[in-house]
């Protein structure tokens, strides 16, 4: 039933197989769940473009124009309230687009007081958008991208997944090749070495090397971008990327507009009953404070130690964890850690989940995102209930295992970036993750509302300060009552 509501591109998309792409087999029931995943994200139509379309009829932020709504119920503003804003986009001629679709991102921030808290948009199909604030500081809403360079990402992801590829390198003797890997390769006479993994069925292919087996593989390696005619290249160039803000002072007729203390922000955020969006946390004073059912305490080298006396921590993922690993290495100097990138092999999550034991000193912590952008949803989709099943079983055998997820996050803007790995593709990773882990007792940093609130500039590997706040949080949960 719900195909009903489905755009006929997203119909499109769910409907067919990418032919590039082997995906590990589904149970019924986890093919009605991804059914259901790519429903529940599917983007909002987005306007037709070809090669001939004019970029003045993308969304421009300079025309676009913002209403600040009346209070619910009237009355004064004060600080907790919803704040509700109206943005009608526009083109570059100034002409009202009449079609949603565009990505747009949230926020307010304080810079005096190194204070910010994510904000929620939603998209009203008809060039209309409404930006939902708890009220508290400066607000911004940022174009990621106009609605047009949706449809071409989209596309992009449909016609061209493998533009993203891997090498792995083969030796026997004397002898060393080098050849393309991916999990989608295009059709071809050469043979191929399979490595789908027989435990998780996920898919792993390399082009066999001329002279030497497929058992000479000895490491393999990101490779690079294959170049791509892009259409409609300046789509994504910085200058379409703009910003536009109030302030409570200057814009609207907001009281009290003034510094507020930690205490007070923090009251009204956990007491207000009105407040339809719920962050889930906000920076102030450069420390994150969550608003979920765990505090987050501050940890020195000493409390870390103790904190974690007797705990075995494990970490997979990509090198945004790796930053945690980092970060807890430099603070804990010559304790036992291992590093093991395990290059020469392929390692799954799952399988290595199903090797720990688990149990009330047993931590797990991991993220899935950053490499998964350019290749179709089913594909990341089936990567994570692999990984979910995999975690059941462990809670099954040890409920008291403590399991971390850290969420993506937001990255520095450009042109090529957007293009094969961007803010949008993360994003859209993002709500499958929290959908796919929706109801299960596992603990989220959640590095995306903590990289779009804090006053740094995004990166694709945060800086300090924000790895500083997600190991708070990360300690916080595995040590809930220090001191």
């Amino acid at each position: 039933p719900f195909y009903q509501n489905i755009s006929k591109y997203d119909q499109k998309i769910l409907t067919s197989r990418h032919n590039l792409c082997a995906f590990r087999p589904l149970s019924p029931e986890e093919a009605v769940e991804e059914e259901f995943i790519l429903h529940s994200i599917a983007w909002p139509e987005t306007p037709s473009v070809t090669l001939n379309f004019s970029l003045k009829n993308t969304t421009d932020p300079s025309c676009s124009k913002f209403t600040i709504l009346p209070k619910v119920g009237g009355g004064q503003w004060s600080i907790g309230d919803q704040l509700e804003v109206r943005i009608i986009m526009k083109d570059y001629y100034c002409h009202p687009k009449t079609s949603g679709g565009d990505a747009l991102l949230a926020r307010l921030r304080n810079e005096a007081l190194d204070a910010g808290v994510s904000g929620q948009v939603v998209d009203h199909l008809n060039g209309s958008y409404t930006a939902v604030f708890p009220l508290v500081w400066e607000g911004r809403v940022t174009l990621i991208h106009p609605s047009e360079a949706i449809t071409v990402l989209r596309r992009l992801n449909n016609e061209s997944l493998d533009r993203v590829f891997f090498r792995s390198v083969f030796r026997s003797g004397s002898v060393t090749e080098t050849s393309m890997c991916n999990v989608c390769l295009r059709p071809t006479n050469m043979p191929v070495c399979n490595y789908t993994d027989i435990r998780t069925g996920e898919p792993w292919f390399c082009l066999k090397p001329k002279s030497l087996s497929c058992n000479a593989r000895i490491i393999h390696s990101m490779g690079g971008y294959l170049p791509k005619n892009i259409p409609l290249l300046p789509l994504f160039k910085t200058d379409t990327v703009g910003c536009y803000k109030f302030k409570e002072r200057s814009q609207c007729p907001l009281t009290p507009c003034g510094e507020i203390s930690q205490e007070d922000a923090y009251q009204t955020f956990t007491e207000s009953t009105k407040v339809k969006f719920r962050p889930s946390g906000f920076y102030y004073k450069g420390v994150w404070k969550s608003l979920g059912g765990t505090q987050v305490y501050q940890f020195d080298t000493q409390s870390i130690i103790q904190c974690l006396s007797g705990k075995v921590v494990h970490f997979y993922g990509d090198s945004t964890i790796r930053q945690w690993f980092e970060y807890l290495n430099k603070a804990l100097p010559g304790r036992l850690s291992l590093d093991k990138p395990f290059t020469n092999q392929l390692r799954y999550i799952a399988n290595e989940l199903d090797n720990i034991h688990g149990g009330s000193n047993t931590v797990i912590a991991f993220t899935v995102w950053a490499h998964f952008g350019n290749f179709p949803m089913e594909f990341y989709i089936r990567r994570l209930l692999s990984i979910r099943s995999a975690v059941l079983r462990l809670l099954a055998r040890a409920p008291d295992t403590l399991v971390v997820i850290r969420t993506g996050n937001l990255k520095s803007y450009d042109v090529n970036g957007a293009i094969n790995n961007g803010d949008w593709y993360a994003l859209q990773r993002d709500r499958a993750l929290r959908e796919v882990f929706k109801g299960m007792n596992v603990d989220l940093v959640d590095a995306w509302e903590m990289t779009l609130a804090h006053r740094l500039q995004h990166n694709l590997h945060p800086a300090p300060p924000i790895i500083k706040n997600m190991i708070n949080v990360l300690l916080s949960y595995i040590c809930p009552k220090h001191k």
